[in-house]
């Protein structure tokens, strides 16, 4: 499993941030990770939550009704250093887990370029990109990319366009 990409594309430090409830997310996540040798941080909720589906959306539900915050496992120190932050979720109720929104509330993003990334099981992106893009003003937001569930081991293609897109770069030779 590797590529021929430099480390930072283009001069370019890069940081691969992702919640993950299922695993769908962090497979992303590690196929851009791989592509890009960005540093990888997951996004972990200090409450876990149930890993039944049904409990699991109907918590969802309720803290996206709440705007509930939940407090994180692990603070990233800074995202000063870098230039791009890929942030990676789940699509629940057409948006971020609320995990991701501690995590872009307590970070500042100002002058970043964030790509927003998501697994899914129908609904795409959702409303959840405009929603990165309110939460985070002063940052570039990308064009999404949104990738179902059950694809996400044969994602390797559209993710490597996806990546060469938005960075303006080209990937010569990746194999995830």
């Amino acid at each position: 499993m590797g590529n021929s990409m430099p480390k930072e594309p283009n001069g370019t430090k890069i940081l691969v941030s992702y919640f993950s409830h299922s695993g769908n997310t962090r497979e992303i996540a590690q196929q851009i990770q791989r592509l890009t040798g960005g540093d990888l941080f997951e996004i972990v909720s200090v409450q876990p939550y149930p890993e039944d589906y049904d409990t699991v959306v109907e918590q969802a539900k309720k803290e996206l009704g709440m705007a509930y915050r939940p407090q994180l496992k692990v603070l990233l120190e800074s995202v000063a250093a870098y230039d791009t932050v890929f942030i990676g979720y789940p699509n629940w109720w057409n948006t971020f887990p609320m995990p991701v929104a501690t995590f872009l509330r307590d970070n500042d993003f100002s002058g970043k370029t964030i790509a927003p990334f998501c697994t899914h099981e129908g609904s795409g992106l959702g409303r959840s990109v405009a929603d990165v893009v309110k939460a985070c003003r002063q940052a570039k937001v990308t064009r999404g990319l949104a990738i179902r569930g059950g694809s996400v081991k044969k994602a390797g293609d559209q993710v490597s366009r996806w990546i060469e897109e938005i960075l303006n770069l080209k990937i010569q030779g990746a194999i995830l």
